[in-house]
């Protein structure tokens, strides 16, 4: 798919807002793939389709949770956590776009994983940095994001869950083993 198709096809699918964020969200990733040497067209892609199902109804993405036969215990979840792994299963399923790498990206930009590749972690950075994000603190972790992909990935994943603590609400065990993850990644590159 090319990076104009993948376009209409968010514009199809998206608020206009959501649209602009996805523009802004591709910017970003394909920046940060030129600095870390990652494929641009794959970063700027799976960008711009990461929100696909984000501005779909709560039904509907229930809906396609069962038709994708995605994880049940998904639905256990956050409904904000849906759009991910549903937009993956839209994105290769209907659209045709085979790149594991991407779909990966896509299904996990919200919560991060355990062993997220380059191309994911520039997809989980840019949404989290992108320009109008008004986060406090948002420029130090835009700083780190030239310079380490890893560091910044476990500054967003901590903040993250300090975040969801203080809202009480659950946290998925997925952004606890990216944590982790990165944490151990970015300790075994200092020795």
């Amino acid at each position: 798919m090319d990076i104009e198709t993948a376009k209409q096809i968010i514009y199809d699918h998206l608020t206009n807002e959501r649209y602009e964020h996805s523009l802004r969200v591709a910017e970003v990733a394909k920046q940060l793939a030129k600095t870390h040497k990652v494929d641009t067209y794959r970063a700027e892609l799976a960008a711009l389709l990461h929100d696909i199902a984000k501005d779909q109804t709560v039904e509907n993405l229930q809906a396609n949770i069962e038709q994708f036969s995605l994880p049940s215990d998904l639905l256990q979840q956050h409904y904000e956590l849906w759009h991910g792994p549903v937009g993956a299963k839209i994105v290769r399923d209907i659209y045709g776009v085979q790149h594991e790498d991407i779909y990966q990206a896509i299904y996990h930009h919200t919560t991060g994983r355990a062993q997220m590749s380059d191309l994911e972690l520039i997809v989980y950075i840019a949404d989290y940095i992108e320009p109008e994000r008004k986060i406090p603190g948002i420029e130090y972790v835009r700083e780190l994001a030239q310079n380490n992909l890893i560091d910044a990935a476990l500054l967003i994943a901590s903040r993250t869950i300090k975040y969801l603590i203080d809202k009480r609400v659950t946290i998925h065990m997925n952004t606890f083993e990216a944590y982790n993850d990165l944490l151990n990644r970015l300790t075994e590159s200092y020795h």
